[in-house]
């Protein structure tokens, strides 16, 4: 083979490894990354079993379809995802979309709804793919970290308040909060007081086993990382001891809900039809359960990896999520991404690799091929308090307080948000939080922070005169902006500037400090040369220091250096300097334009 032929193929490979992640720690796969893999795997299968059976419940879905969510989706994760510890399959804001946007057009529970989560979450893998081949891994941050966390928080409460009906055997319904709590307070006297028995067992067990069943063991003299992962599996406990309960008591035959009959079996194959007019109503929601889905699930991959200073890379990441809502859609699932809770546990239990994903995977078909008549027993309510728990943990209460406290910016974004979301539902709650942080953020952009800046005492560093005792001269002014310029905020700085002018009668030189500016736009560069004839006009010269090379570079292409009255110093305090000696503003030479070249 000869060189160039070589280097051909290993850039092949490291393409196509690049593709499909898999055949990179595949190559060092060994006995005892296998054994950490099966452990990490037996854990995360025995919280995933009656998290996804909850979590189909949620979605308005068989149980069985949140075990068909879990077996394929992880394969096709393993595959092409970047993430060594990423536990995907369903997960409660999604699960909680999904119910949404299918109920908007479908009523749950007919063969139209199966067919509407079906076809989200084969929507939402093909946007994902599409992005991830465009490399669009950026639109994420179109959710800003306020939005996310406001809107996770409201559809916790939202999630938490539509299970309280299933743990008071109620019924009744609705998207919204008052929606929710206007269909079940009238029926509070109809509780289901054997159902309510259940629900509140189990949901006690499950809150005391988060926090003391860890310390128990301990105290019984479990070894600490066995105590901790034990711990994970009380909702695993909490599903035994209710089918038992409902066997030994027959509760099912006092009117206590259970899930039902299981399908045994392989989860079915097929794509669902194709449907234009479905699809098209469901494009805006699929849209959205891709971005919110990618958003959380890169967030918590980048935190697991950071711990072991490994990394991800959001945009394959983007074609593992799409490649496993897609295998999801294939095989009768639903919408699916990569959870906190289990990913958490799945790195604790020690997973090395996908392939602990994979692992999984096959955990979860074996009980859905054996386990399917016990989890026939199992009640709706134990399955509504493990949502609850699970959802209660994802409720914080203490952020728009610290960011009320930090930015009242991001405060009110984070407020739109939950408003919106408990009021009106999660698509116009997420649609609102992005508007408001556009909106909030293009009112900043238009009004940026400037300071008027003077020299420290015996340093050659400026500061904002308002902050800090500095040196300045009645006929020198030099006002930094820290902002870009452009058309949103060229017209403010125009008003700004000759508003400080107009107060200064012996004034002679104004300096503006440009270490923050990274672009000047068009728009900008009118406004520049406008407020450069004006202070002309009024006998001042119009100076600029710090100019970055790519603005420089780009301002050379202009007249405006041809045409400017001052100069452009490399550094505020040789402008200082040289400015400060020429009161009369007579000393300034003429601007050379190719002097600036390679400024920083």
């Amino acid at each position: 083979m000869t060189p160039g032929a070589g280097a051909a193929a290993s850039g092949a490979g490291r393409g196509l490894a690049r593709l499909l992640p898999v055949l990179d720690w595949g190559r060092r796969y060994d006995r005892q990354t296998l054994s950490s893999d099966l452990v990490a795997a037996l854990v995360v299968t025995i919280m995933l079993v009656p998290q996804s059976l909850a979590y189909a419940l949620l979605a308005g879905l068989p149980a069985e379809v949140g075990l068909y969510a879990s077996i394929a989706p992880l394969l096709a994760y393993a595959l092409f995802g970047t993430s060594r510890t990423l536990a995907v399959g369903p997960v409660a804001v999604i699960a909680l979309m999904t119910a949404t946007a299918a109920g908007s057009v479908a009523t749950p529970g007919t063969a139209a709804y199966r067919e509407a989560a079906l076809a989200l979450a084969l929507l939402s893998g093909l946007m994902l793919l599409a992005m991830g081949v465009l490399r669009l891994g950026f639109l994420a941050n179109l959710l800003s970290h306020p939005v996310i966390s406001g809107f996770i928080t409201a559809s916790g409460i939202l999630i938490a308040t539509s299970q309280l009906r299933q743990l008071l055997g109620l019924g009744g319904g609705g998207d919204t909060l008052p929606a929710m709590l206007g269909s079940l307070l009238p029926q509070l006297g109809a509780t289901h007081l054997p159902t309510l028995a259940v629900g509140l067992v189990s949901l006690l067990f499950l809150a005391w086993a988060r926090r003391g069943l860890k310390p128990l063991l301990a105290r019984l003299g479990v070894a600490p990382r066995t105590a901790e992962l034990a711990a994970r599996g009380g909702p695993a406990l909490a599903v035994i001891g209710a089918i038992a309960a409902v066997v030994a008591f027959g509760l099912d035959a006092r009117g206590v809900k259970v899930v039902g009959a299981i399908p045994a079996g392989l989860p079915p194959l097929g794509l669902p039809p194709f449907d234009p007019a479905l699809w098209t109503q469901l494009l805006v929601p699929a849209f959205l359960i891709a971005l919110v889905g990618f958003v959380e699930s890169v967030s918590v991959a980048q935190t697991l990896a950071a711990r072991r200073r490994q990394r991800i890379v959001p945009d394959q990441e983007l074609i593992g999520l799409g490649a496993a809502n897609v295998a999801a859609a294939a095989t009768g699932g639903m919408p699916v991404t990569g959870g906190f809770a289990r990913s958490v546990v799945n790195f604790d239990a020690g997973a090395e690799t996908p392939a602990a994903g994979a692992f999984t995977a096959v955990g979860i078909l074996l009980a859905a091929l054996f386990l399917a008549p016990l989890l026939a027993k199992l009640p709706v309510a134990t399955l509504a308090a493990t949502i609850i728990v699970a959802v209660l943990s994802i409720i914080d209460t203490k952020a728009p307080l610290r960011l009320w406290r930090y930015s009242r910016r991001d405060f009110a974004a984070m407020a739109v948000t939950i408003g919106t979301t408990l009021l009106a539902g999660v698509e116009p709650g997420i649609v609102a939080g992005v508007a408001a942080s556009l909106v909030l953020h293009l009112a900043q952009s238009a009004r940026p922070h400037a300071a008027i800046v003077g020299r420290v005492p015996g340093t050659e560093h400026f500061r904002n005169v308002q902050r800090h005792e500095v040196i300045t001269f009645p006929h020198l002014l030099t006002v930094r902006v820290d902002e870009s310029l452009s058309y949103l905020n060229a017209r403010w700085l125009e008003e700004f500037l000759l508003e400080e002018v107009a107060a200064r009668p012996a004034l002679r030189h104004v300096v503006l400090m440009c270490s923050a500016v990274n672009a000047i736009d068009a728009s900008a560069l009118e406004s520049l040369e406008a407020i450069n004839h004006r202070l002309a006009d009024a006998g001042i010269r119009l100076h600029l220091s710090e100019v970055k090379g790519p603005v420089m570079d780009r301002l050379t292409r202009s007249h405006f250096l041809e045409e400017l009255t001052g100069r452009v110093f490399l550094s505020q305090h040789e402008a200082f300097s040289v400015l400060a000696a020429d009161p009369d503003g007579m000393a300034a030479p003429p601007p050379d334009p190719w002097a600036p070249r390679g400024l920083i």
